[in-house]
């Protein structure tokens, strides 16, 4: 069957593309594009290649692994071809992987195969050759024939023995795993570059490729890498158990490391749920990870099931949701926030990221705009990460269409056409209209409802925006003198609404004096200064009079914040709120300032919370330690003295750990107060 010219031309143009971006990756540690893309080229290219096969060639990036090696470095034949896996994206191509199997294997549609599962690590791959239990040789996938020889490189990571332990392994035995840089070795080698003025890496990916690729050994040894075994390749001169996991457990007996999150599970339902539970717990585990591979453990059946192309049949990625995707950038609009601050946002064509459909990527200032240099029309990678807020990570400007504009700053704000300012020294851009600017009103009242501040359930963000849009709300005075009447008014407000909002914010008149203050939305002064200048003075008439030497005695409040409160507090519109809120029943508990010969049991201690705690929510702890002298801070660092963590804890845990500062749990918080 003749294949149409047309066809022949879009299959050499996707071989052309992942070419390119096959020499980007491996032989310049620089993608172009985030695996998503390039695993649609992949596929687009199969699939023209199934249904035409005399569009094959010996050349095709789909009979290959990836490209050739760099010739900086010495080449190693694969004595066994180091291939890749097939990519499953849902449910139903797993499962359709699980019946073409069974199908193979000649075995019922209700027979449940016994699978190894195991996260599927982001780093580099290698396979390690030991003759006689002695590392003789290290080397990279390269194209998956030959790789690049790096046994100078490997032989500095701590985590690759040298020497075998124990007895009884094979006279000659290919080791293959993946060579990754921890997450937190990943952003202290980054804090450390950035310091030094030196070049970042992108992610912890590259970092492990681009550490594994230097010619000098002493520039790998520094940097922090670890490995984890997934598989064997040729063994001479003994003999290993018959079936994966098993073989996998004896590599740790000999000293190797394994990952240890992997599993033996039966039956596609128990990978899927294995799946699940990963992703789950995806973002505290000390290394990235994209996916899940699932492989039928027992030899016999590996053998029996054999390969097809580059991939194995008897194995298969479950990848997540894309952390990155490309997208075109449609308009760069600027958002006014409640301090004024002037934020470019970039509105794009809708893609699905990281398990959601994302539209808006924030810009975070006009510096930042400038040094991407996103301009509409650009093709962009928008890259999301758990519930971090999607962000524009570069640009290809390959794909930039002609005449496009750098995007400027603009000289009046795009609410209230007020001056935009800047201080020196400062990134941010500010609206200089105040409160006369609608949009900074809307921002300062939805900070002073939300639920850290006054929290005032059921007022929410759209409301807000009505109520400042027909000027019925100017200050967070005026929140307590709404009726129910004209609340029932508003859209999607009816009479149940209305009133069960009017006790909300009855309810919320008695509050704290570290609330009220972190609810004035003072510039600086977020949930931890405001707790501490409260605990500090006791007093809000304390606080109003203190001059700015006086507040720079307190532990959280720096010359910045000093000068921030004074200024707030010598504005008299700002008093004649307060005074206002108190006419209208706002109240909160005052006391005697905090001395410095207080009993407080944990008096002096700094701690940091993560995680979801068995008993109490975030604020109930932070209230606790803090009725008991303790601070509590919203990040790690030398100076923290405990970190509380509970369930689902972050990349708090792991900086904790890394800092080797003590994690305690919430009843040991009970235990160390009662025990003081």
């Amino acid at each position: 069957m003749t294949v149409p010219a047309a066809t022949r031309k879009k299959a050499e143009s996707l071989r052309d593309q992942i070419r390119h971006h096959n020499y980007r990756y491996h032989a310049l540690d620089d993608p172009e594009v985030p695996d998503a893309e390039y695993d649609r080229l992949m596929r687009e290219l199969q699939v023209l290649e199934e249904k035409h096969p005399a569009l094959v060639t010996p050349d095709s990036p789909t009979q290959r692994v990836g490209d050739a090696p760099i010739s900086a470095f010495g080449t190693v034949r694969h004595e066994m071809p180091m291939l890749s896996l097939g990519n499953a994206f849902s449910e139903q191509e797993l499962h359709d992987f699980h019946r073409r199997a069974l199908e193979k294997l000649e075995l019922d549609a209700t027979s449940e195969l016994i699978y190894a599962a195991e996260p599927k690590l982001d780093g580099a791959a290698v396979s390690l050759l030991y003759v006689d239990g002695v590392l003789t040789q290290g080397a990279t996938r390269g194209d998956g024939t030959t790789g690049e020889d790096i046994t100078h490189n490997v032989r500095t990571i701590e985590a690759i023995p040298l020497r075998l332990l124990g007895k009884g392994f094979p006279r000659r035995l290919e080791v293959r795993g993946e060579v990754f840089m921890p997450k937190a070795g990943f952003e202290a080698y980054n804090d450390k570059a950035r310091a030094a003025g030196e070049k970042t890496f992108v992610n912890p990916r590259n970092a492990a490729a681009g550490s594994l690729r230097q010619l000098d050994p002493k520039l790998t040894a520094a940097r922090p890498l670890d490995m984890y075994a997934y598989s064997v390749g040729v063994t001479e001169g003994g003999k290993l158990p018959s079936s994966h996991s098993e073989i996998i457990d004896q590599l740790q007996q000999w000293g190797i490391k394994v990952c240890p999150e992997r599993r033996v599970v039966k039956g596609i339902e128990a990978c899927l749920a294995y799946y699940v539970d990963i992703g789950k717990r995806r973002s505290t585990l000390a290394y990235e990870i994209d996916g899940v591979v699932y492989k039928i453990n027992s030899l016999a059946m590996q053998a029996e099931l054999g390969f097809v192309s580059r991939a194995p049949r008897w194995a298969i990625a479950h990848k997540f949701p894309a952390q990155e995707e490309l997208t075109q950038v449609e308009s760069v609009e600027f958002q006014v926030g409640r301090t004024g601050a002037i934020t470019p946002v970039a509105r794009l064509k809708p893609v699905f990221v990281g398990g959601v459909t994302v539209s808006n990527a924030t810009l975070h200032n006009i510096d930042e705009l400038h040094r991407k240099d996103v301009r509409v029309g650009d093709t962009v990678v928008v890259r999301r990460a758990g519930d971090v807020i999607p962000e524009i990570a570069s640009v290809l400007m390959s794909r930039r269409p002609k005449h496009t504009r750098r995007v400027q700053l603009p000289k009046k704000c795009p609410v209230c056409n007020s001056q935009v300012a800047r201080e020196e020294g400062e990134t941010v851009a500010r609206c200089t209209g105040g409160l006369f600017c609608a949009a900074q009103r809307a921002e300062s009242l939805k900070h002073f409802v939300s639920r850290r501040a006054l929290d005032i359930e059921g007022f929410g963000a759209k409301l807000v925006d009505q109520l400042v849009a027909i000027d019925r709300l100017k200050t967070p005075a005026d929140i307590f003198q709404l009726t129910q009447e004209e609340l029932e008014n508003l859209e999607r407000m009816g009479k149940k609404s209305a009133s069960k909002l009017i006790d909300a914010i009855e309810k919320s008149k008695s509050t704290t004096l570290a609330h009220l203050l972190f609810a004035l939305g003072i510039r600086e002064v977020g949930e931890a200064t405001a707790a501490s200048v409260a605990a500090h003075y006791g007093r809000l008439a304390n606080v109003v009079a203190a001059s700015e030497e006086e507040l720079q005695g307190i532990d959280d409040v720096g010359p910045v914040v000093a000068a921030r409160l004074r200024s707030f507090f010598d504005e008299k519109h700002n008093l004649d709120v307060i005074a206002r809120l108190q006419d209208y029943g706002v109240n909160w508990a005052e006391s005697d300032p905090v001395q410095a010969s207080s009993d407080g049991a944990l008096l002096g201690k700094t701690f940091v919370i993560t995680g979801t705690l068995p008993t109490m929510t975030r604020d109930k702890a932070k209230d606790f330690i803090q009725s008991h002298g303790g601070k509590v801070t919203g990040s790690v660092s030398s100076k923290t003295d405990y970190v509380l963590a509970g369930d689902n804890a972050g990349s708090k845990l792991l900086k904790a750990e890394k800092l080797q500062i003590r994690v305690i749990s919430e009843a040991e918080l009970r235990t160390l107060v009662s025990s003081t």
